[in-house]
């Protein structure tokens, strides 16, 4: 391709997302929802080249593993730990609430049972970069609820680290001990990413923090993607590895990267979700729109209601537990990863997990800039005291 032709095509797309983005800032919510509607509209009005879809889709990973590194810089790991620890329990409803909808559909649906648990992975995840991303545009990175939310994301991450290595074996028709051995160097890998920031990120710190910002830009930009293109490598999300990149650093450099970081991150954050419509494919939704739909239902209140419980045990007030729960309601880039591995085996699974992740990442961000109008509703009302005759 002509390298003008590409400048034209990127830039056209780009300009859009400018466009896109000022609408939401009009309106005041987030700009995720009207980015992948941008998505879709780029996809019926102009055939992108292979090299600009190419770069959009690379782009679009860089720009989930940056949403969660900038979020991990937000938190310190004494905090981490502790937040696990008092949301272990809300760990194991999500997985049964959210897990057990889209295993059971995808039975309904007929699919096989392996097919079944991939709908199931699907169902369960939160997109750590849509929730992320919603924090940051509303501003409530420091809100009591965001803990909780943190929190959900890291242990959904951590069962990711059995299930994939698993279901990728299994699909492979890999023996037992294949299972195991994949098992092993995904969980081994984990364990020692989360030990090495929880213990030594204090020396990455003093090591990061050069004086000169062209230099901390690069090394920062540099160590994130090493660190996550060696976790996808092992089995481990890309996003949790830069995720504890980010948990690692502290003090004066995580202010300084996260300042360094934010314009990249809102660049590819923005091409991270334009690629979502992209990558539908529009003439297979008829046939798996209405399963879609009435599956982004149900796992939107369950997902809701794991949020409303943890930030209740959080002692969050009503507008903070409606806040957490439509935080979480978004699936994205893990959904989409979970389908794409069982195309072969169940053809229909991947247009319908896109359908249903492009659902439910527009209802959780339009819902979650409604909190002060929409959260009062939920509140339960006082009694009133009797009348005296």
């Amino acid at each position: 391709m002509p390298l003008g032709q590409l400048f034209l095509e990127l830039g056209t797309v780009i300009l859009v997302l400018a466009l896109v983005g000022r609408l939401a800032g009009r309106i005041g919510i987030t700009p995720i929802p009207l980015y992948l509607l941008a998505g879709i509209v780029v996809q019926l009005v102009m055939h992108l080249g292979e090299a600009p879809e190419h770069f959009i889709h690379t782009g679009g990973e860089i720009g989930a593993v940056l949403l969660l590194f900038t979020l991990g810089l937000e938190y310190t790991s004494d905090e981490l730990r502790s937040n696990l620890k008092a949301n272990s329990r809300i760990g194991v409803l999500d997985f049964a609430l959210n897990f057990t909808p889209g295993l059971l559909a995808g039975l309904l649906l007929g699919f096989p049972a392996l097919g079944a648990v991939l709908l199931g992975g699907v169902t369960y995840l939160t997109s750590s970069g849509i929730a992320s991303k919603i924090l940051a545009d509303l501003g409530r990175l420091g809100n009591r609820e965001t803990p909780t939310i943190l929190a959900v994301c890291v242990l959904e991450d951590v069962v990711m680290a059995v299930y994939l290595p698993v279901v990728a074996a299994l699909l492979l028709g890999g023996t037992l001990l294949a299972v195991g051995l994949n098992l092993f160097v995904a969980l081994a890998a984990f364990g020692a990413a989360f030990f090495l920031a929880m213990r030594y990120g204090h020396v990455l710190s003093r090591v990061m923090n050069v004086g000169s910002n062209e230099a901390l830009l690069l090394g920062v930009l540099g160590l994130v993607l090493v660190v996550a293109g060696v976790a996808d490598l092992l089995k481990v999300s890309a996003a949790i590895g830069a995720f504890l990149v980010g948990i690692a650093l502290s003090g004066e450099v995580a202010e300084r990267a996260r300042h360094q970081i934010e314009p990249l991150r809102d660049l590819f954050a923005a091409v991270f979700f334009v690629l979502f419509g992209l990558q539908l494919e529009l003439d297979r939704v008829p046939d798996v729109l209405v399963p879609a739909l009435l599956l982004a239902l149900v796992t939107s209140l369950t997902k809701f209601w794991v949020g409303w419980q943890g930030a209740a045990r959080a002692g969050v007030q009503t507008r903070g537990r409606f806040r957490a729960g439509t935080t979480l309601i978004p699936r994205g880039e893990f959904s989409i990863l979970i389908a794409g591995l069982g195309l072969t085996t169940v053809p229909t699974l991947g247009p319908l997990a896109a359908v249903y992740v492009l659902v439910t990442a527009i209802i959780g961000p339009v819902l979650a800039r409604f909190d002060g109008q929409l959260a009062p509703l939920l509140e339960r009302k006082k009694p009133q005291p009797a009348q005296g005759g």
